[in-house]
């Protein structure tokens, strides 16, 4: 079989909303999710008796390859789903932040997912009926399109596809726990009533669309900042770039994002944050959006 190869972009809440809670725990949420052209890879090699994966990349050191790993997760519930016993060596080539508000972890299982659906020829329904249960950002993350997420994640919608402007990312390099920013989100007031967001049919431009997200936030991000508030420094550097039209953090951090009017525009900001960003140690990235790819392409 040809080597096959395929891309996990990283995903971006261009807002979120906590909307309520369930009896079990979980949070129900409104969010606007994109994809940015950052993004893992995941690669599928010859076949072996059993799934086995192969990590590397600048933020792969640390990361287990074992069965608690998402990849085989998902390459395993496929393999069951289609009834095959081949199995294969993959790799992950690891260049997004962990556990950062992009959802790295939730892209990669959903890409292993697409790239072995051309093994398997799997529908798209299936891959997401089996993505649910590997957690609530791997279902958006199958498709790579933009999306309106909501209930616990199972609820998607398709939004307008985003205009051609640019976006910066900056992760500074701190961990946070979801479940502790949430049990602050809690304590600091909890959910916030407001009408839910109109998307239109398309977005004029990206200073349309940035007029919609100013009538909107993160919920989580005061709450992530009181836990790091380096995340409020990664905030005011980006808004302080010429041409930004808006800064705010993805997820529940701590990476953070800034729109501008085109990639290089981002380009420039990002350049311009370079030393600082050295010296910090912040990791960044900047260019387009990643637009609507099929199912099973990269």
């Amino acid at each position: 079989m040809t080597r096959l190869q395929d891309t996990a972009h990283a995903k971006i809440n261009l807002y979120l909303h906590v909307t309520g809670r369930r009896p079990d725990g979980y949070h129900l949420l409104d969010s606007l999710a994109v994809f940015a052209g950052a993004a893992d890879t995941i690669s599928v090699g010859e076949k072996c008796d059993r799934f086995s994966l192969s990590i590397e990349g600048r933020f792969g050191k640390g990361l287990e390859a074992d069965d608690s790993n998402l990849v085989l997760k998902a390459a395993r519930a496929l393999q069951a789903k289609s009834g095959s016993h081949d199995a294969y060596r993959l790799t992950l080539k690891k260049d997004l932040p962990v556990a950062s508000g992009i959802g790295g972890g939730s892209a990669d299982a959903a890409c292993t997912l697409r790239i072995l659906s051309r093994v398997w020829n799997a529908r798209e329904s299936d891959l997401c009926t089996l993505a649910e249960p590997l957690g609530a950002d791997v279902p958006v993350c199958v498709r790579q399109q933009a999306t309106r997420m909501e209930g616990i994640g199972e609820i998607l919608t398709p939004a307008p596809e985003m205009p051609n402007g640019g976006i910066l990312l900056i992760n500074p390099g701190v961990g946070v726990s979801t479940p502790d920013i949430f049990r602050s989100f809690a304590a600091m007031g909890g959910i916030v009533q407001r009408t839910k967001p109109v998307l239109p049919s398309q977005w004029a431009s990206m200073r349309d669309l940035v007029d919609l997200l100013r009538q909107t936030a993160n919920d989580l991000q005061a709450p992530a900042i009181a836990h790091a508030p380096v995340i409020s420094d990664v905030l005011t550097a980006i808004q302080n770039q010429p041409d930004c039209l808006l800064s705010r953090m993805s997820g529940s951090g701590a990476t953070c994002f800034g729109l501008f009017p085109t990639p290089q525009k981002a380009h420039e900001a990002e350049e311009a944050l370079t030393q600082t960003a050295t010296r910090l140690g912040w990791w960044t990235w900047s260019g387009p959006f990643h637009q609507n790819s099929p199912v099973g392409t990269p």
